[in-house]
């Protein structure tokens, strides 16, 4: 079984202790919280963070180059979506990344779901085009990165005598989310991470075995990751009792408006979490009256579905329970081959703690911060 790798996730739109902040339960993603955020998961020995993209959030590109100034060990997990800036360029700028952090760069390739949304950036292709072009914007990516005097030429993109001045030495990891033909096609042939939304382990399962093999057809092995929540907490009671609290505080108009756009999403990763929960009664009035058992959500031991009542994609499932309850729930999904998983919580800098000194210990040494006994404050 192979090694899991633990990721966190960096809140550039907004932190908050609900799944959707209420009054002045608010925390902007200013630099100086994203700081505290980034070294509060490099602390608890996270990999690196997930830096999300869209137009509601801080750029990822910017907002991470200034973070590796305020962190040591912690890599950048970069969403962003190839189609609004040229692969030339964007080969350029993850060399400089590379070097300038100390090879502290992965790249989370993000082609796009929803029409409305690219239409917002003035992207007007369509869903299988945008993943041509995906393809393409990764063949030029990477041989970009293999040093000047490169040319190409394609549907897309095309350019002469170009190439980044200095090979990449170190390559950064490309993860990549999607699950329709055209996404597995892509998949098949470039990625090194293969991310999906929080699916019960089954179901994730024979996705991966699928895609799996097509990619030995293809002569090339892929890695498998997860985006998840979590609440863990000493005992099971106690973490139910915070998934209780996240539930309760909810506006239940919005979660109704939520519901509503959820259903007519695009992307199949979507449509298959909203599989996920078809076995469900979610009676929303009983949610907001309080008559409600919290557990019912539950779409697998330990895997509940109440944060996608407001959030879809991967805030659609969280793990919820006791620190060795999540610990098997993360060792039943690495048996079905998922080797990554990149989680967060509410509030991101307290529940990378819960995790970070609770249950990541239960499988990697946990690095012990404390200072030794008699040191003091001053210079030697």
């Amino acid at each position: 079984m192979t090694a899991p790798h633990f990721h966190w996730f960096l809140p550039t739109t907004y932190d908050s202790r609900d799944v959707m902040p209420s009054g002045t339960n608010y925390r902007a993603p200013d630099i100086g919280y994203l700081a505290d955020v980034a070294r509060a998961a490099e602390r608890n020995g996270f990999e690196s963070l997930l830096t999300p993209t869209g137009i509601q959030c801080e750029d990822a590109w910017l907002v991470t180059a200034a973070l590796t100034a305020l962190t040591e060990r912690i890599k950048f997990l970069i969403a962003f979506r190839p189609g609004y800036l040229l692969p030339t360029l964007a080969a350029q700028m993850a060399a400089s990344f590379q070097r300038l952090s100390n090879n502290r760069l992965a790249l989370n390739i993000v082609t796009g779901g929803n029409d409305a949304d690219q239409r917002g950036y003035g992207d007007y292709l369509d869903k299988d085009s945008r993943y041509a072009r995906t393809s393409e914007f990764l063949d030029v990516l990477k041989l970009c990165w293999e040093g000047k005097g490169q040319s190409y030429e394609g549907q897309f993109y095309k350019f002469e005598n170009g190439g980044n001045e200095i090979p990449l030495a170190h390559r950064p990891k490309i993860f990549f989310g999607g699950a329709s033909d055209a996404a597995q096609d892509v998949a098949v042939r470039h990625v090194d991470v293969q991310l999906m939304f929080g699916e019960p382990p089954r179901m994730a399962g024979e996705r991966i075995a699928a895609l799996r093999e097509r990619a030995r057809l293809a002569g090339r092995e892929i890695e498998f990751g997860i985006r998840i929540h979590v609440v863990t907490r000493d005992t099971e009671d106690a973490a139910w009792r915070e998934a209780e609290r996240l539930l309760s505080n909810m506006d239940f108009s919005l979660v109704r408006k939520q519901q509503n756009a959820i259903e007519k999403s695009q992307a199949v990763g979507q449509q298959r979490m909203i599989d996920v929960k078809k076995d469900l009664t979610i009676d929303i009035d009983a949610l907001e009256n309080g008559s409600f058992d919290v557990r019912s959500l539950q779409v697998h031991p330990n895997i509940w579905a109440g944060t996608g009542l407001l959030r879809g994609g991967g805030g659609s499932t969280a793990l919820v329970g006791s620190h060795q309850q999540i610990a098997e729930r993360i060792r039943e999904y690495q048996s079905v081959g998922i080797s990554h998983f990149i989680l967060s919580g509410y509030p991101k800098i307290e529940e990378s703690y819960w995790f970070g000194e609770n249950v990541l210990p239960l499988f990697t040494p946990k690095v012990d911060n404390r200072p030794l006994a008699g040191v003091t404050g001053q210079s030697l």
